[in-house]
C-alpha cells in the first residue's frame, strides 16, 4: 500500500487489500527490542558534524505526535496515548489522551518542568499557540478550541470553542492536521478545503474556501508563506508546492529530480501494506509510503546550507529525507543532496519519526513516536498481509513510549529562550527581522492578536527602508493582519526593486481588492508585463482567483509569449479545466454532488486518481494503486459501492490484485456516504442514481454488525444484475418505433428518442419471451443528459392487457434508475408523465435488472 501516516498512521483510503502471496515466509522472528535513548543513538546515521540531543522521552511523554512552542518557549506535546495499544486498536477512540506542557526553568533548553496541560482528550492532532493560549484540534471533530492556563500551574483551566466545524467522520487517518498560522494570516490544515482567520478577540473566525490541498499528516510553510503538503498515495511524498494552495494544487513533471521518491533506509521488515513489491530483497522500503510531518528549516543555529530545505520524515522507512529547494526558471524543484542515502536514518525498527519543526533556539526538532506497529487498526485486520508481518516481529507489543530530539551541529550553539509574552508591541516589531523564522512568525502573530495600531508607523517604516527582505515581508503582512495596510503602501510595494516584495505586495493587495477597491485590478494586470517570472505568474494567479474580466484570455496570451518554462508549465495547469457538476441537475442535487466531489478530492483521489482512472504506480507500467472507478460495475450496480464504503473491500478485482487497501469509511455520516457515492456514480463518464442519507441508514441497518470486508464475488452476487440476453425482447412505443433497437445495441452513442418534445402520454413497452423475475429498469442517456423522463410511471402486466403500477418517480439527468419490489412480469410499460420544454425523451441504453442472488 502506500500507507501515509496521518500521525504515522498509514493512509490509503480507496483501494483493495492485497492478498497474501503463498510464497511469503511469516516464520516468527525475535521480538523487536526497545532501545534506551542512549542505545538508540548508536543506531543512527547523520552527516558529519551533526548529532541528536534528547529533549524529552518516556515516562514524561508517551505516544507523541506533534509539538509546538509558545511565545516564551514552552513546549506543548500532543500525545495520542490510546493509539493502537494492541493490534486491534482496542479502546482507541476513548478520551484518555493528553496535551502535556514542558518548560525549561533555566532557559538552557533542558526541559525540566512537566505538567499535563489537558487530560482526557480524544487523540489530540494539532496545536497552534496563540499568545498565552493554544488553539487545539482533536480527532473526530472539525471544532477548534482555545485553552489557557490562568493561574500558571501548567494546567489549562479555561477553555472555549473558537471554530465550530461539527463532527468529522472517517478513519482517524483521514482527518485534518497541521493548523499553521500562515504568513498571509490565514490558518491552514490538511484535508479541509477551507482556511480560517483570526477575527479579533471576540469575533467569529473568518472562513474562505480553498482548493483541495492533498495534504495528510503535517504541514509546513516556507519564508515566503507557501504551504508544503505531503501525501503518500501513489508514492508522491511532497507535492502541491508550486504555488500557495489558495491558487490551486499544482504539480509539474519537473518539480522533482529523477528518482527523488526512491528511499534508502538502513533497515526494513517489509512491514508496510505494499509488501514485497514495495521492498528490496533485504526488506527495506524502496519508495515513500508513510510521509508525515514535514517542515521547512527556517532557523539560524544550523549550517546555512540547510536554510529553506524541506525535511520529510518517513516513519515506515525509519528515515528523514532532506530536500534542497531550487528555483529553476520559475519552477520549484526538489533534489536529494545525499544520493542513495538520507539525512537521518536508523537501524532501530522502532524509530518512527512523524513530525518536525524549527524551534525557538534555531535548531530542528524531531517527534519520534518510537513504537512497533505504526499502521492504524483498519490496515491490520484479520487475514491481511500486514497483520502477519506485525505478529511475525511482535510489533504490536511495543507501545507506550516516545521521544523528542533536537538536531544540533558542532559549530553552533542553540539560541536563547524567548520571553515574548512579557514584551511590548514595540519590542515585538524588532523580532520581525530576526534570523530565525520562528521568532518572526511568533512576533507577527502576537502583534495581530494584540492589534495595537500604535506600531503601524514603525511597521510602515520597516517595510519602506529596512534592508532585510524577510523583515519587510513580515512588516507588510503584519499591517495587513492588523487592518492597517494602505492602498498607497501596497502600490509602492508592487513597484519595489525586489521581485519578491512585488509578489508579496500583489498578494497583500488582494485583501484590499476583496474589501471593494477594484482599482487594483489594473495594477495587478499591469504586473503581467514585469520582467520577473514570479511577478508575472503572481499576476496570473491573482487574476484567476479573483476572476478578473477576461482573465483566461489574458493569461493565455501571457503564457504563449513567455520564454519561461515555469510560467508555461504552471500557467498551463492553471488554465486546465477541472471537474465540474452538470447544470442538468437540480440545485439540491448539484450541492450534493459538489459536496461529494470535495470529499473525493480530500480522501479518495490519492489512490483512485483525480480522473477516476486509478493512480499510476511509478515504475510499474500499466499498474495502478487502486482500481479505476470510471466505468466500474461496482460503482453502478445496486448498493455495492455503499457496501464497500461501509465495510471495505478485499481480494482481487477482475483477476487483478491492487497494492492499496480499501478500508471502511463507515464512521462518516450517512449524508457523507450518500454524497460521495452519488458523485462517483456521476463523474468520470459514469452516470447513475443519486442516493440520499435515508438509503444509507437503511443499508447500515441491513448490514448490521458485520465488520469483515466484502469480496467482489460477494458484491456481485448481492447486486441486481442486468439481464444479458436481450435479443428476443420486443419493443413498441408511442413515437419513433424505427429506432427502438438502438436502446440495446451496447453503443452509448446511439439512441432512441421521441423526435418531439417529451409530453404526458408518451409510452414505451417491452415484451419479454417469458415471465421473468425483475427488480428494476435502468435508462441511460448520459450523452443526452437533459432528455431523461421528467416524471414517469412503470407498469407491469402478465398478459399485456391488464396493467399494474409498480413504480413512480422523477428522472435523473443522464441516468434514471427505476426500482421496484420483486415482480414476475412478461410485459413492462414506461409512461411519460411530464414535459420538458425543448427536450426529447431519449434512451441510449436500457437494462432490465434481475434480483440479486442473496
Amino acid at each position: 500500500m502506500n500507507p501515509k501516516k496521518s500521525i504515522a498512521l498509514c493512509l490509503v483510503s480507496c483501494a483493495t487489500m492485497q492478498a497474501v502471496p503463498p510464497a511469503l515466509d511469516f516464520t516468527p522472528q525475535k521480538q523487536v527490542p526497545y532501545l534506551s535513548p542512549e542505545e538508540f543513538l548508536k543506531t543512527v546515521e547523520l552527516p558529519e558534524g551533526y548529532s541528536l540531543e534528547l529533549v524529552l522521552s518516556e515516562p514524561q511523554i508517551k505516544e507523541p505526535v506533534a509539538i509546538a512552542f509558545d511565545p516564551n518557549g514552552a513546549m506543548y506535546v500532543a500525545e495520542m496515548r490510546t493509539y493502537m495499544q494492541d493490534i486491534d486498536g482496542t479502546d482507541e477512540i476513548t478520551p484518555r489522551s493528553v496535551v502535556s506542557k514542558h518548560v525549561s526553568s533555566k532557559g538552557d533548553g533542558n526541559f525540566d518542568m512537566h505538567t499535563v496541560y489537558l487530560d482526557n482528550v480524544l487523540l489530540p492532532r494539532m496545536i497552534q499557540p496563540l499568545d498565552d493560549r493554544i488553539l487545539l484540534g482533536i480527532t473526530n471533530t472539525l471544532d477548534l478550541t482555545i485553552h489557557r492556563d490562568a493561574n500558571n500551574d501548567g494546567k489549562a483551566d479555561e477553555s472555549k470553542l473558537w471554530f465550530k466545524g461539527g463532527p468529522r467522520g472517517g478513519n482517524m487517518e483521514h482527518q485534518p492536521s497541521g493548523l499553521v498560522w500562515g504568513l498571509d494570516n490565514w490558518i491552514y490544515t490538511t484535508y479541509n478545503s477551507f482556511r480560517l482567520r483570526w477575527n479579533g478577540e471576540n469575533g467569529t473566525p473568518l472562513q474562505e474556501p480553498t482548493p483541495g490541498n492533498g495534504g495528510q499528516w503535517g504541514l509546513a510553510q516556507d519564508d515566503y508563506g507557501k504551504m508544503w503538503w505531503s501525501n503518500a498515495g501513489g508514492e508522491k511524498g511532497l507535492w502541491n508546492f508550486q504555488t500557495p494552495i489558495i491558487y490551486g494544487a499544482i504539480n509539474v513533471p519537473s518539480g522533482k529530480e529523477k528518482d527523488f521518491d526512491v528511499t534508502s533506509p538502513l533497515v526494513g521488515a517489509r512491514d508496510f501494506q505494499g509488501g514485497p513489491p514495495k521492498s528490496r530483497p533485504d526488506g527495506t522500503l524502496n519508495h515513500f509510503t508513510g510521509c508525515a510531518g514535514q517542515t521547512v528549516f527556517r532557523g539560524d543555529r544550523l549550517p546555512a546550507e540547510l536554510i529553506g530545505n524541506v525535511f520529510l520524515p518517513e516513519p515506515v522507512g525509519r528515515l528523514i529525507r532532506r530536500s534542497v529547494v531550487s528555483d529553476v526558471d520559475g519552477i520549484t524543484q526538489l533534489s536529494n543532496p545525499h544520493p542513495q542515502s538520507e539525512f537521518i536514518r536508523s537501524s532501530d525498527l522502532c524509530f518512527r519519526p512523524l513530525n518536525m519543526t524549527t524551534g525557538p533556539d534555531g535548531c530542528l526538532y524531531i517527534v519520534d513516536m518510537y513504537r512497533g506497529i505504526i499502521q492504524e487498526g483498519n490496515w491490520v485486520r484479520e487475514g491481511s498481509y500486514l497483520r502477519k508481518v506485525v505478529e511475525q516481529y511482535g510489533f504490536q507489543n511495543n507501545v507506550g513510549r516516545g521521544r523528542v530530539w533536537r538536531i544540533v551541529h558542532k559549530d553552533f550553539k542553540p539560541g536563547p529562550q524567548p520571553k515574548m509574552l512579557e514584551e511590548t508591541p514595540a519590542q515585538l516589531v524588532k523580532y520581525l527581522e530576526h534570523p530565525n523564522g520562528w521568532w518572526r512568525d511568533t512576533a507577527q502573530r502576537l502583534l495581530i492578536i494584540k492589534n495595537d495600531k500604535s506600531v503601524a508607523h514603525e511597521l510602515v517604516s520597516m517595510f519602506q527602508s529596512n534592508k532585510n527582505q524577510l523583515a519587510r515581508i513580515h512588516a507588510l503582512w503584519t499591517l495587513e493582519g492588523m487592518g492597517a495596510l494602505s492602498a498607497d503602501l501596497a502600490r509602492q510595494g508592487m513597484k519595489d526593486a525586489d521581485p519578491q516584495i512585488r509578489v508579496q505586495s500583489i498578494r497583500a493587495a488582494e485583501t484590499l481588492l476583496k474589501a471593494g477597491d477594484q482599482s487594483f485590478i489594473a495594477d495587478i494586470q499591469a504586473a503581467s508585463a514585469d520582467e520577473n517570472v514570479h511577478v508575472k505568474l503572481q499576476s496570473v494567479l491573482t487574476s484567476k482567483l479573483h476572476k478578473f474580466p477576461n482573465w483566461k484570455e489574458n493569461a493565455t496570451q501571457i503564457i504563449m509569449h513567455s520564454t519561461s518554462n515555469g510560467l508555461k508549465e504552471i500557467g498551463s495547469a492553471l488554465l486546465a479545466t477541472g471537474p465540474t457538476i452538470s447544470q442538468n441537475f437540480t440545485p439540491q442535487q448539484r450541492k450534493q454532488l459538489g459536496d461529494g466531489m470535495k470529499y473525493y478530492q480530500e480522501v479518495c483521489f490519492a489512490c483512485h486518481g483525480p480522473d477516476g482512472q486509478g493512480t499510476p504506480i511509478p515504475g510499474s507500467k500499466g499498474r495502478t494503486l487502486a482500481p479505476p472507478l470510471a466505468g466500474s460495475k461496482t460503482v453502478r450496480q445496486g448498493d455495492a459501492m455503499l457496501r464497500v464504503l461501509i465495510n471495505g473491500l478485499e481480494g482481487p478485482i477482475e483477476g487483478k490484485t491492487y497494492e492499496s487497501q480499501m478500508i471502511p469509511q463507515n464512521t462518516n455520516s450517512d449524508q457523507w456516504l450518500a454524497d460521495i457515492t452519488s458523485y462517483v456514480r456521476n463523474a468520470f463518464g459514469n452516470s447513475g442514481e443519486i442516493i440520499d442519507a435515508k438509503q444509507v441508514k437503511a443499508l447500515r441497518k441491513e448490514i448490521g454488525s458485520r465488520t469483515k470486508p466484502w469480496t467482489i464475488e460477494e458484491l456481485r452476487a448481492m447486486s441486481p444484475q442486468p439481464i444479458a440476453e436481450n435479443k428476443s425482447w420486443k419493443f413498441t412505443s408511442s413515437h419513433n418505433p424505427e429506432k427502438l433497437a438502438l436502446m440495446i445495441d451496447n453503443n452509448p452513442a446511439t439512441r432512441w428518442d421521441t423526435k418531439i418534445q417529451q409530453a404526458p402520454g408518451m409510452w414505451l413497452q417491452i415484451d419479454l419471451p417469458a415471465p421473468t423475475a425483475l427488480v428494476g429498469i435502468e435508462l441511460e442517456c448520459a450523452a443526452s443528459a437533459n432528455d431523461s423522463p421528467t416524471h414517469f410511471e412503470a407498469q407491469s402486466s402478465s398478459d399485456g392487457k391488464t396493467w399494474k403500477s409498480i413504480a413512480k418517480g422523477q428522472g435523473t439527468p443522464g441516468f434514471t434508475s427505476i426500482n421496484f419490489p420483486p415482480v414476475t412480469s412478461q410485459h413492462l410499460r414506461i409512461l411519460q408523465k411530464g414535459t420538458k420544454p425543448g427536450k426529447y425523451w431519449s434512451i441510449h441504453e436500457l437494462n432490465l435488472l434481475a434480483p440479486a442472488k442473496k
